[in-house]
């Protein structure tokens, strides 16, 4: 926590679709919020940083009490940005008491207490998803190889709703796809992202995936 009890944060790529709603959520919340994104600053955060996700510095990073990774890709010369934005990032922080909170995936779930399947491994997963799926995974296995970075790794649930309401509920999970009462796993990215900033506030879940599925 900074020294006036304010959340300074950062959030990378934070034009998208999900980084923007974190922004308007922190912001929501009285943040301090940076907004660091290649082109010019479309949300609602007090300050921004034009850069990449792939160039950043220690010294551009330090200070803040989170960064946020948001980096997302789905076309196949935009996947690879996923994993090494995590991997990039993960070593600027290395060794600093700075949180890495990455916007994660829901097909590294397990759908089994073993945790031998993930949800990607089932014959059921949808084939256009595979190549997503397979590049959060690679963040997440980079993040689980680090103990030097205060890092947690944040699962949508399997159905991640871009116009989902924003209903301020949510269930908080673990390493597992974890359906809700109705028996679904879905959650819209403004629920998703309250979640996140809640994390950010608790700092209950260090070098540790957590997964959040609609009430």
């Amino acid at each position: 926590m900074s020294q006036n009890n304010t959340k300074k944060i950062a959030v990378v790529a934070a034009n998208g679709r999900v980084g923007s709603l974190v922004v308007a959520e922190a912001v929501r919340r009285g943040f301090d919020v940076t907004a660091i994104a290649r082109s010019d600053n479309r949300t609602q955060a007090q300050h921004f940083l034009q850069g990449d996700a792939l160039t950043l510095t220690r010294e551009q990073l330090e200070g803040f009490d989170a960064v946020v990774d948001a980096v997302g890709g789905w076309s196949e010369d935009t996947l690879h940005l996923i994993p090494d934005a995590a991997k990039h990032l993960a070593k600027v922080l290395a060794g600093t008491n700075v949180r890495l909170v990455v916007v994660g995936g829901a097909g590294s779930l397990f759908v089994n207490p073993e945790h031998t399947m993930t949800l990607a491994q089932t014959p059921e997963f949808p084939e256009a998803f595979k190549g997503v799926a397979n590049a959060h995974q690679q963040a997440l296995d980079t993040l689980r190889g680090r103990d030097d970075v205060h890092w947690t790794y944040v699962s949508p649930a399997a159905d991640f709703q871009a116009e989902g309401e924003r209903t301020g509920a949510y269930t908080l999970a673990g390493e597992e796809l974890t359906p809700n009462e109705k028996g679904e796993s879905v959650i819209s990215y403004a629920d998703y992202a309250i979640a996140l900033v809640d994390e950010i506030e608790s700092g209950e879940h260090i070098r540790e995936r957590i997964s959040v599925v609609s009430k």
